[in-house]
């Protein structure tokens, strides 16, 4: 159970090697997190990473976990559940992608989808399940401001997480009043290892930020974090720019 703060005492990431959600752990873990589940694809990574979260003192554990494998999503996550109540499910997986590429190759563009959308939703609906049978907890679902309008640059990525921004919106109404608590989280660009060699964006940000954001967030039982938060206004207006004036704007 979370404590009198609303820090939990046991968190679930679904994409064990994210730099944001390894951010948050680290901060969750200094605060009162004392069980943490990295959910990922085995690799060197992976276990560097749960190693470094057991040194801040925490009891950490890996499951096999692969966002394009629905078929296994409901065995690799009732493992945990099994093992008992999980405070906190951060859902941090998610590929960029390379627009360029893509578009050329639909494969890659499906896979982008299948992985920030599709993976998404099977792990969404069966953690909330999970959440919902014992009565408590959140879900955290990290989706991006490139999800608010679709942009030349980069519609592809922005398309899959408009996708999944609608369905975590959606499933914290379905959710609303059972116990289970529902937060979206709308960064903007992060300076992190997916975005290396990428050029920054304005207001760009850091995981450590977006982590703090995010404590912040459960702390008020927030439903939608922007981060930061004066990207709430940009994208706002950006939303309402007529399209013919939009298409000419170099963002």
């Amino acid at each position: 159970m979370k404590d009198a703060f609303g820090t939990p005492q046991s968190l679930l990431v679904l994409g064990g090697t994210s730099e944001i959600a390894l951010a948050t752990a680290r901060r969750l873990i200094a605060r009162r997190t004392r069980t943490v589940w990295l959910a990922g694809r085995p690799s060197p990574a992976l276990e560097t990473a749960a190693s470094g979260l057991r040194d801040l003192g925490a009891d950490v554990r890996t499951v096999a976990f692969d966002a394009l494998d629905s078929d296994a999503h409901e065995a690799a996550l009732g493992k945990v559940f099994a093992e008992g109540d999980i405070d906190m499910v951060l859902l941090a997986f998610g590929v960029l992608g390379d627009q360029a590429r893509d578009e050329n190759e639909p494969g890659a563009a499906v896979r982008v989808a299948q992985t920030n959308y599709t993976g998404a939703v099977s792990a969404g609906l069966i953690c909330a399940k999970s959440l919902q049978t014992q009565g408590h907890g959140s879900l955290v679902v990290l989706s991006s401001v490139a999800g608010e309008r679709a942009r030349r640059a980069n519609f592809i990525y922005g398309s899959s997480k408009a996708g999944l921004d609608a369905f975590a919106q959606g499933l914290g109404d379905a959710l609303y009043g059972t116990g289970v608590h529902v937060m979206v989280v709308r960064p903007g660009f992060v300076h992190s290892k997916m975005t290396a060699g990428l050029p920054a964006a304005p207001l760009a940000t850091t995981p450590e930020i977006v982590a703090t954001a995010i404590e912040t967030g459960l702390r008020r039982r927030s439903e939608t974090v922007w981060v930061p938060g004066t990207l709430r206004v940009v994208m706002s207006a950006l939303r309402h720019v007529p399209r013919a004036v939009f298409r000419r704007l170099p963002v």
